[in-house]
């Protein structure tokens, strides 16, 4: 490691511990040519992943993209700003484990609604009519059928009725 102060590749290190919850380590140093002491920090490195989009341009991944587009769904819903963090986070996290350096935006959408349909059908149905383009009511209509069939799916309960 390069001394920050005089450029020298002689230190040792004094003292490292983990911060960041544990995402990273923080290694005090000192110099063996300057007598003085830096703070380093290690980090894992991710990958950086590089979305295909529709035309089949390319660019960074933006995890502000996903966030803005989750939050717009959310809107005026009873989700809690941490919740959207969360979903955001399981988002990230299952793009992470199925893809090393490529993603097609269309794989980033469907793992986005995926975590929407379990979290609120409102705001699954909102990004849903954006994701997939909805240009009239009956494209609507098809999205529900199917969210429509599991709620009929489910068993009924009766430990509210009142017993006669």
């Amino acid at each position: 490691m390069y001394c920050p102060h005089c450029n020298a590749d002689n230190d040792r290190v004094l003292d490292s511990r983990a911060c960041e919850d544990g995402r990273a380590i923080r290694r005090r140093r000192y110099c063996n040519q300057c007598e003085r002491r830096f703070t380093t920090y290690e980090r894992v490195e991710r990958l950086t992943l590089t979305v295909i989009k529709k035309d089949l341009a390319r660019e960074p991944f933006s995890r502000e993209k996903i966030e803005r587009g989750i939050e717009r769904a959310c809107w005026k819903r009873p989700i809690s700003s941490e919740r959207i963090l969360e979903l955001v986070a399981q988002v990230e996290s299952d793009m992470q484990a199925d893809y090393d350096s490529e993603i097609p935006s269309s794989v980033i959408g469907r793992i986005a609604m995926h975590h929407l349909a379990n979290l609120d059908q409102v705001a699954y149905v909102r990004f849903a009519s954006v994701y997939r383009e909805f240009t009239d009511v009956e494209d609507f209509v098809a999205e529900l059928a199917p969210l429509r069939n599991h709620l009929d799916d489910r068993p009924l309960d009766h430990s509210s009725d009142n017993a006669s």
